[in-house]
């Protein structure tokens, strides 16, 4: 499916530190930064994280919590919508009563989810350009 071209998709700023690194993540997934002007378009608008605890010890302190992203995109040809959707990815972490221990584990279980993210979404939209530009390869006869 993926030729190893680079993409002509313009990532639109996704807000937050965590859309920073996401828009980081799909330019690197498409080859590099591209202009305003490209031919295709990927917006995404990234949620705030979400945390839940998925293990307690006895005393009910939490030792595993789970981090969760969820992000919903759109992506334009020349302006025309081509393909929507949601992706969300999780990761747990441990989470501990040392408070730089516990930060790092978070940190990295948010990166990790970003990375995930960047992969569905850049996969999605790889697959849809390539579609939309090789309109025949789905048909059937």
């Amino acid at each position: 499916m993926f030729t190893g071209a680079d993409m002509d998709i313009y990532v639109s700023p996704i807000s937050g530190i965590n859309g920073i690194d996401l828009r980081n993540a799909l330019w690197a997934r498409f080859g590099g930064q591209r202009e305003s002007d490209a031919t295709y378009t990927l917006t995404v608008k990234l949620n705030e994280p979400v945390t839940q605890y998925k293990a307690l010890e006895q005393t009910g302190d939490a030792t595993w919590q789970e981090i969760s992203l969820t992000a919903s995109y759109v992506l334009l040809h020349n302006g025309q919508q081509i393909a929507t959707g949601t992706e969300r990815a999780a990761e747990s972490y441990t989470f501990v009563r040392y408070l730089v221990a516990s930060n790092a584990s978070y940190n990295n279980a948010v990166q990790n989810t970003i990375r995930v993210l960047a992969e569905k979404i850049s996969t999605r939209a790889i697959a849809e350009t390539y579609k939309y530009s090789h309109p025949d390869t789905g048909t059937t006869k």
